[in-house]
């Protein structure tokens, strides 16, 4: 346990970024089990609708820095390999 004051600052401060990165994080999950439910129900319309809102959560997740901008590029290329083959 710290005992300095700035040292007592950080832990809290860090506790509260790590309860926001795992909202983002849950969040992040949420939208991409969303989309492949989706996927899995055969509806285009609702897996397109899905498909933004998960691009959308990766995009704002790499900005945050819950994952690499690499890893959200990859996610992305492959849920949409995966509309596309819906749609084909």
């Amino acid at each position: 346990m710290p005992n300095i004051k700035s040292a007592k600052k950080r832990v809290k401060v860090i506790e509260t970024k790590a309860l926001q990165n795992k909202m983002h994080r849950s969040a992040l999950k949420t939208e991409m089990k969303k989309y492949e439910a989706a996927l899995a129900s055969g509806d285009m319309a609702a897996a397109q609708a899905a498909y933004k809102s998960a691009v959308k959560k990766l995009d704002q997740a790499a900005a945050y820095g819950i994952i690499h901008k690499n890893a959200a590029a990859h996610k992305k290329s492959q849920f949409t390999k995966k509309l596309n083959a819906l749609a084909n």
